[in-house]
């Protein structure tokens, strides 16, 4: 298994981050640099949405981990990986910490994970800033 996490602070209330997490993963909010989400169905555990990173082509996720304005989670099967990414939000004095991570887990996790992970998480803290901005 391979994993990685980054942690931002947000004076917002985590009903306001919430709503950008939501609207980001059902298509509603699109900006420069974010994946494209395609929701197949209702914004719950179980639906399938189509992501299009930047450049990239299309993959199949499903939403594995749902809870209104505390966590949110989909998981791509890539057949020897799984790659599960996941926002948690929590109260803290003054606002909102979100943290976003990455849990690489398979068979092939421990030959890939270590090139593979930092490849796709190299733009978390870049993403966390521009969701947050745009909450």
């Amino acid at each position: 298994m391979w994993t990685t996490e980054h942690t931002a602070t947000s004076p917002l209330p985590r009903p306001r981050i919430w709503a950008a997490v939501r609207d980001l993963h059902t298509g509603a909010l699109r900006y420069p640099g974010a994946d494209t989400f395609e929701l197949h169905g209702d914004f719950a555990v179980g639906t399938e949405l189509t992501v299009t990173p930047e450049g990239q082509e299309p993959i199949r996720s499903r939403i594995c981990d749902l809870v209104e304005d505390e966590t949110y989670a989909d998981i791509t099967d890539l057949g020897d990986v799984t790659l599960v990414f996941r926002y948690r939000l929590d109260d803290v004095d003054g606002g909102t910490r979100v943290r976003y991570s990455l849990v690489i887990d398979g068979p092939a996790a421990d030959t890939v994970g270590g090139e593979l992970g930092p490849q796709i998480s190299a733009d978390f803290p870049a993403s966390l800033a521009a969701l947050l901005e745009r909450a």
